[in-house]
């Protein structure tokens, strides 16, 4: 039998769901734009499921952009399309953490659609703000 979500859940409880340390859950629920607690379990506090999972879906959880796959992007395009700066990419480009450019037969390094949505599929977000 499937277990039922439960209406509340503790960092424990979230950082076992999304996969993540607890030291990490416990960043985010010291951010502004964390949800209010909804209660307690013990002498954690417990925060509604729905709410957690809306703030997921606003701050971690990055859906991947409906790029065409042979197409070729600009970073400024990417963008637009995805949210993450191009700063970020560059910087992640240098690091490592994002393939390098497809093209760069012109002035601005270009990506296959098919690369970004790779890219930003396997990529672990985290944004501060809205």
């Amino acid at each position: 039998m499937v277990e039922a979500p439960r209406p509340t859940e503790t960092l424990a409880d979230i950082a076992s769901r999304t996969d993540r340390s607890l030291e990490t859950v416990r960043g985010w629920s010291k951010t502004s734009t964390w949800p209010a607690p909804a209660g307690r379990v013990g002498r954690a506090h417990a925060y509604a499921t729905a709410d957690v999972d809306a703030w997921l879906t606003r701050h971690i959880l990055r859906t991947v952009p409906a790029l065409q796959p042979r197409r070729l992007y600009t970073a400024a395009e990417i963008e637009r399309a995805t949210g993450i700066k191009v700063s970020t990419i560059r910087s992640d480009v240098s690091r490592g953490n994002w393939p390098a450019p497809d093209d760069t037969s012109q002035r601005a390094h270009r990506w296959y659609g098919h690369t970004v949505n790779s890219a930003v599929a396997n990529r672990h977000p985290y944004r501060q703000s809205d």
